[in-house]
């Protein structure tokens, strides 16, 4: 297995499906036996640490991206606001979301166990704003809001989710078409409203509908 320590947050690692088979696991069943995967994905983690130091505190984010001959696993650690209203990820800007389905309901679930109300914010950055008008042509639903911000060449979608408004599954669908557009930002609204621009408020998506479609 290869590793590579990104930063104090990140590491990389890379695993061969012949080291996967070696480790007394079948190449089909990390993907469909849950327990299986989990079990794989702990003892990667055990020599991981081992190697780089990388200590495992709090939520993760976990991201796997399917090669032709392995594995390619980005894991990051979570960090909590200083005020504990808002869960972020220190995720470097040049990394690609992919293996979507696990790192939603992870996300999902750290952020819910990390907030003290019942909003649920998450802050998405498009590599492009062709993106952004493209998933502006998708139907999502109405029981979450969304403001699109200008800051540095790039377009951020900041969403709040109103827990009572809507179920978790409800909320994850939306999350899953989010990212198949965009990307997790590591900066915070805050920063956002301070030194961003303000492209469209409260129901940006419709916005662009209207402009641009």
């Amino acid at each position: 297995m290869e590793i590579e320590r990104i930063n104090e947050n990140t590491v990389k690692f890379y695993i061969s499906y012949l080291d996967i088979e070696e480790r007394g696991f079948d190449k089909e069943e990390i993907w469909y036996n849950r327990e299986r995967s989990e079990e794989l994905f702990w003892e990667m983690m055990d020599e991981v640490h081992q190697e780089e130091e990388f200590m495992v505190e709090g939520p993760l984010w976990i991201q796997v991206q399917a090669l032709e001959k392995g594995l390619e696993v980005l894991v990051t650690k979570a960090q909590v606001t200083k005020d504990g209203q808002k869960f972020e990820l220190p995720m470097p800007d040049d990394k690609k979301q992919s293996g979507m389905n696990e790192n939603i309901e992870d996300l999902l679930e750290a952020a819910m166990e990390e907030e003290d109300n019942d909003t649920l914010e998450f802050l998405v950055v498009f590599d492009d704003f062709e993106d952004a008008v493209s998933l502006a042509k998708r139907d999502l639903p109405d029981f979450f809001s969304h403001s699109l911000y200008a800051y540095e060449g790039k377009y951020y979608l900041y969403t709040l989710f109103e827990e009572e408004q809507a179920t978790e599954e409800e909320i994850e669908n939306v999350l899953s078409i989010l990212l198949e557009y965009s990307e997790e930002s590591p900066l915070t609204v805050h920063r956002l409203e301070e030194y961003g621009t303000s492209v469209a408020q409260d129901n940006a998506l419709a916005v662009l509908r209207q402009h641009f479609t």
